[in-house]
C-alpha cells in the first residue's frame, strides 16, 4: 500500500513538472509570438509603404495637342498606327478616346459590377489597358471621353432614372430619337463616376466629361424629372452639384478632369437654357473645355453672316471672353472671406473646394466641314487664335470621322 501511494505520488510529482514544463513553453512561445507581433508592428510603422504602380503617362505633357477618337477607331490598329504616325511626324501629342458615348454603351472590358449590373458593355476597344500602355510608349498623353446625361442605354434600361414626357409618362425624346438620364439623380451620377473610375486604373490620363447638360432640343416644355426639383434648385446650381461630386469623387485618383461646355457658354452669362453657366465648371476641373466650333455660331454674331467663315475672329473673341471671366472669378475668390459671394450670386464661397484653383481653358476646334470647308489654313488659324490669346495648356481637334490633315499641323 504504501509502495502504491509512493507510486502515485511520484506519478502526481512527474506530471506536476510536465505542466509547469508547458506552462512556461506556453508563456515563452506567447511571448514570441507577442514579441514577433510587436515587432511586425513597428516594422510596419518604420518601413514605408510600397506605393502602386503609376500606370499614367509620367510627366505628362503641359501642353496636349490632341485628336479625337470614337470607340471604333480605337478599337482599330490600323488607325491606332495612323495616330501613332501623326504623333511622331506632327505637334499631335495626345488622343481623346470615346468610352462612351451619347447611346449610353461603354467601350472596354471592366471588372465593375455595377456597369456590368446594367449591361451597357461593348468592348469595341479590345485590351483597353494594353492599348493605353501602348499609346504611353510612344509619348502619347491618353484623354477618354464620356457623354454623362445623354445615354439612350441607360435610360431605356432603367427607365426609373430617364427624364419623361410629361404628356405619356413615357421617355422622353430629342429630334434625334435620343432619350436623357435625369440630371438630379445619384444613381447617374454614381455610373458615370464608376465609368471613369474603371478608365484611370488602367492608366487614363484624363477623363473628359461631355453632355453634362439638360437637353437643348425637341419638346422641352414636355419634360419632366424625378430627380431634378425644379423648385428647388436652378437647371445651374443642379449641375454645380454634379461638378462638385464629381470633384469630390475623383480628384484623388491620378487623372486629370475635364468638362466640355457649349462655346456660347464663353460669352453668355445665362445657362443656355441648359445649365451651363462657365463660372459653375472653373472651381471643380483641371481644365474647362468649351466647344467653339465656329459653324455653331448664329447668324449675325460678331456681324458675320456666317461665322463658319471666319474661325480666328470667333475663337479669338471667344477666348477672350471666356479669359476674362475666369480671371475675374479668380480675383473675387482670392479677395473674398469664406463667407463672401461674388458679384457672382451663384458663386458661394463656403462651396467651394479648398484651396480652389480655377481649371485652365482647353478648347474643342472644328475640324470638319460645316458652314465652311475647313481647309488646313482654317484649322490653323483657329490654333492660333488659341495661342494669341496666351492660352499655353493646348486645344483637342473634334472631327467625327476621325480624320486629320497632316498640313494643319506643324512638324516635329
Amino acid at each position: 500500500m504504501n509502495n502504491l501511494n509512493k507510486l502515485s505520488e511520484n506519478k502526481f510529482f512527474i506530471w506536476a513538472c510536465a505542466g509547469i514544463v508547458f506552462l512556461g513553453l506556453a508563456a515563452l512561445k506567447n511571448d514570441f509570438i507577442f514579441s514577433n507581433s510587436l515587432v511586425s508592428r513597428i516594422a510596419d510603422q518604420v518601413q514605408p509603404s510600397i506605393e502602386p504602380q503609376k500606370l499614367q503617362l509620367d510627366p505628362a505633357p503641359k501642353t496636349v495637342k490632341a485628336v479625337y477618337l470614337t470607340g471604333w477607331s480605337a478599337g482599330n490598329p490600323k488607325k491606332i498606327q495612323e495616330i501613332i504616325g501623326l504623333a511622331k511626324t506632327t505637334e499631335i501629342n495626345g488622343v481623346v478616346i470615346d468610352v462612351k458615348d451619347y447611346l449610353g454603351k461603354v467601350f472596354f472590358e471592366t471588372e465593375s459590377e455595377l456597369i456590368r449590373n446594367i449591361g451597357s458593355i461593348d468592348p469595341r476597344i479590345k485590351n483597353f489597358g494594353e492599348l493605353v500602355k501602348k499609346l504611353h510608349q510612344e509619348n502619347i498623353y491618353v484623354a477618354v471621353r464620356i457623354a454623362v446625361f445623354q445615354d439612350l442605354f441607360l435610360a431605356e434600361r432603367r427607365p426609373e432614372y430617364a427624364v419623361k414626357n410629361s404628356l405619356t409618362g413615357k421617355i422622353w425624346r430629342d429630334n434625334k430619337n435620343l432619350a436623357w438620364v435625369d440630371p438630379g439623380s445619384k444613381y447617374v451620377w454614381d455610373y458615370n463616376i464608376e465609368i471613369a473610375r474603371e478608365a484611370i486604373r488602367l492608366g487614363v490620363d484624363e477623363v473628359n466629361f461631355d453632355y453634362i447638360r439638360f437637353p437643348s432640343d425637341g419638346a422641352i416644355n414636355q419634360l419632366e424629372y424625378s430627380f431634378y426639383k425644379t423648385s428647388e434648385k436652378t437647371k445651374a446650381e443642379q449641375l454645380q452639384e454634379f461638378f462638385a461630386y464629381l470633384h469630390e469623387n475623383l480628384k484623388d485618383r491620378g487623372a486629370k478632369l475635364s468638362v466640355d461646355l457649349f462655346g456660347l457658354s464663353t460669352i453668355n452669362t445665362d445657362d443656355l437654357g441648359i445649365g451651363q453657366v462657365i463660372e459653375y465648371a472653373f472651381p471643380y476641373f483641371d481644365y474647362v473645355s468649351p466647344m467653339v466650333y465656329p459653324s455653331h455660331y448664329a447668324s449675325g454674331f460678331l456681324k458675320y453672316k456666317n461665322p463658319a467663315a471666319y474661325p480666328y475672329e470667333v475663337i479669338d473673341y471667344s477666348m477672350e471672353k471666356a479669359i476674362a471671366r475666369r480671371s475675374k472669378l479668380d480675383f473675387e475668390l482670392n479677395q473674398a472671406t469664406s463667407t463672401a459671394t461674388t458679384s457672382l450670386p451663384y458663386i458661394k464661397i463656403s462651396r467651394l473646394p479648398k484651396n480652389t484653383k480655377l481649371a485652365e481653358i482647353r478648347p474643342w476646334l472644328q475640324v470638319f466641314n460645316l458652314g465652311a470647308d475647313y481647309t488646313p489654313e482654317m484649322v490653323r488659324k483657329e490654333i492660333q487664335a488659341v495661342y494669341d490669346n496666351g492660352l499655353g495648356v493646348g486645344w483637342y481637334l473634334w472631327n467625327p470621322s476621325n480624320i486629320y490633315n497632316q498640313n494643319a499641323l506643324l512638324k516635329e
